[in-house]
């Protein structure tokens, strides 16, 4: 299923440059990870707290792309330059986790002064945390950590970035919205089955 996940390696090349600097700079994975994951709820909590304030939904897509690189480069760092680790992995995990809850349930708030209904963005949010619990439950039945589409980690960056800049632009919340995290929240269940009918597969 094709994912925005599948532009990764071209992504990744883009930053190994940066990558390279910040390992001689003695930057770790760890460290990267929890600066992604405290940028996401910090930016969260501004999205609650200046609800109403129609210019601030431009954080939301700049901090998307933002923990995008961020998420790339720990990767990249564990993987490449020998500091992968236990405390890492569960570090990548729930940090992926907390940040789309900080992030995405912000936008009930944040939304709201312009049309949009909290409870299409709640359900969004719990069908994307269980794409996540999926992809790592998949791991004990001894197949690999899965990244399947459609509606995977970079894939709800890259279309709740476009909503927060388009609301920012003026554009009102509405039904159209509350349609759209419906729809969002249905990718994110057939990604989750998506994930487990692979991983039974390969197992």
């Amino acid at each position: 299923m094709t994912s925005v996940y599948d532009l990764k390696p071209r992504f990744q090349a883009l930053l190994r440059p940066l990558v390279g600097a910040l390992v001689a700079r003695g930057v770790t994975a760890n460290q990267v990870t929890i600066a992604a994951m405290v940028a996401s709820i910090a930016t969260g909590l501004a999205l609650w707290a200046l609800a109403g304030v129609r210019a601030s939904l431009f954080l939301l897509p700049v901090v998307l792309f933002l923990r995008m690189a961020l998420n790339a480069i720990d990767g990249m760092i564990a993987r490449e330059h020998d500091q992968k680790s236990r405390l890492g992995a569960i570090l990548n995990e729930v940090g992926d986790v907390v940040s789309d809850a900080a992030l995405y349930l912000a936008l009930v708030p944040a939304l709201a002064p312009y049309g949009a209904h909290g409870w299409p963005i709640a359900l969004f949010v719990v069908a994307a945390i269980l794409t996540e619990f999926v992809g790592v439950l998949v791991q004990a039945l001894g197949a690999g950590r899965r990244y399947d589409g459609p509606m995977g980690k970079s894939d709800r960056a890259a279309v709740i970035g476009a909503i927060a800049f388009l609301v920012g632009l003026g554009v009102p919340a509405g039904w159209w919205l509350d349609g759209i995290m419906l729809l969002l929240a249905a990718l994110a269940v057939w990604t989750s089955f998506n994930r487990a009918r692979h991983a039974l597969g390969e197992s």
